[in-house]
């Protein structure tokens, strides 16, 4: 089996959902706890890269910091972007899943179903309630 590696904020209800649904798939994936080992600036651009979404999708708009930084203005080249993900790494968003069938920005939490190698192993509801996985194993369709 490949290794499977979330990046993970464990205050953030998306990122608990998600490292829920590997789990589900019976899967011990490795944890990353972004906010407490920050990745390095390589490390980064090679998540953002493998993702293939612009940085500027990679990144927390809803944090304060985010406006303080007026990280919104276009001037912002995305190095500069990536420069203040690295001085503040509350900027990253989350939760970004890398396994061996790609790297995704799993927003919304099932969006990590696409990545996993396995069916999952039973039924599933987010925190919230919301089912995502019926009794027989199957995604469940809003």
């Amino acid at each position: 089996m490949t290794a499977i590696t979330i990046y993970h904020n464990p205050k953030c209800g998306t990122s608990r959902n998600t490292l829920a649904l590997i789990r589900n798939a019976g899967i011990e994936p490795q944890i990353i706890e972004y906010l407490k080992t920050p990745p390095s600036r390589a490390e980064l651009v090679t998540l953002i890269a493998a993702a293939g979404a612009p940085v500027r999708e990679l990144m927390r708009a809803k944090e304060a910091i985010y406006a303080e930084l007026d990280l919104a203005n276009p001037k912002w080249t995305d190095d500069e972007l990536i420069d203040a993900m690295l001085a503040h790494p509350i900027l990253i968003n989350r939760p970004i899943v890398v396994t061996g069938l790609g790297t995704r920005l799993c927003r919304p939490s099932e969006a990590v179903l696409d990545l996993l190698p396995g069916p999952q192993k039973g039924p599933f509801a987010k925190e919230d309630g919301e089912p995502v996985i019926d009794d027989q194993g199957r995604r469940v369709k809003a």
